[in-house]
């Protein structure tokens, strides 16, 4: 069996006890599950990220940044903490983010929807720029009520950075066609239990884990969210992303074993681990 990498949860979520670490880390080893991305969403959070890869070393890795729907509460001075503290942990850091841009949830008190986006974009190109000063890729959001707005204005900010940081589209829901532009900037996507449903809801998101490039695709669990089957409705934890590449595997007609190789061989070049398995 050909060890898998969760390339996005979040360790430090208030529905993962801190005692309970050590045995979700234990059930993701016996899973082949053997590195986890363990990602920040405020600047509260992102110290935690850090100090739970310096409990697991080798094992758990953590990536850095502000949520978008984080950004009305984030004060000035938020750039410069990410970058101490990258300064400060360079071996733990492996990527920026959560960060990106969400036009699903309506603005909140105080501000109207375009102020809050445009927080958004502001905050998200700043992630950027960070991720090209520290030499790190970059993990997005994006989530809309409707339509592709959040990805198409995503991109447009990304597009500025093209061949100097790397866009992971993460939690991508497809349709295919609509990770073209994320690949012609060098982008990656990456899929979630999502895949492993079988209702109409998710078909474009079994069609895109069916035909989008090997070489551009990983996978994750976005734990304790999105659990893919059998344990849909439960809480997620990283053992389950093997259910995800083995629902990916059946799509394409391959074996989990070959998504596996050809997902760790995306997150090495993505997160550029100081160390691989």
């Amino acid at each position: 069996m050909i060890p898998l990498t969760d390339t996005h949860c979040h360790l430090a979520s208030h529905k993962f006890p801190a005692e309970e670490l050590e045995s979700l880390v234990a059930n993701a080893r016996e899973a082949g599950v053997t590195r986890l991305v363990t990602l920040g969403t405020s600047t509260d959070d992102c110290p935690r990220q850090i100090e739970i890869a310096k409990q697991f070393p080798g094992t758990v890795f953590a990536c850095i940044g502000i949520h978008p729907c984080d950004v009305t509460e984030t004060t000035d001075g938020w750039d410069e903490h990410l970058l101490c503290l990258i300064e400060q942990n360079p071996d733990q850091v492996v990527a920026i983010g959560e960060t990106g841009l969400d036009y699903f949830h309506p603005a909140p008190e105080g501000w109207t929807d375009e102020a809050y986006h445009q927080r958004q974009r502001d905050l998200l190109r700043r992630h950027f720029e960070i991720a090209e000063q520290t030499g790190r890729n970059i993990v997005i959001h994006t989530r809309d009520r409707s339509g592709k707005q959040s990805l198409d204005d995503a991109l447009e900010i990304a597009r500025d950075f093209a061949g100097k940081v790397r866009p992971l589209f993460h939690c991508f829901l497809g349709p295919t066609e609509n990770a073209d532009p994320i690949f012609e900037i060098d982008g990656i996507v990456s899929f979630t239990g999502i895949a492993s449903f079988k209702g109409k809801n998710a078909h474009d998101t079994r069609q895109a884990a069916t035909h989008v490039p090997l070489d551009r695709i990983m996978v994750e669990t976005d734990a304790p969210y999105l659990a893919p089957e059998p344990h849909r409705g439960k809480r997620n934890e990283p053992a389950f992303v093997r259910h995800t590449a083995d629902a990916i595997a059946h799509l394409r007609g391959l074996t989990t074993d070959e998504i596996a190789t050809a997902t760790n061989l995306v997150a090495d070049g993505f997160f550029r681990f100081p160390s691989t398995f």
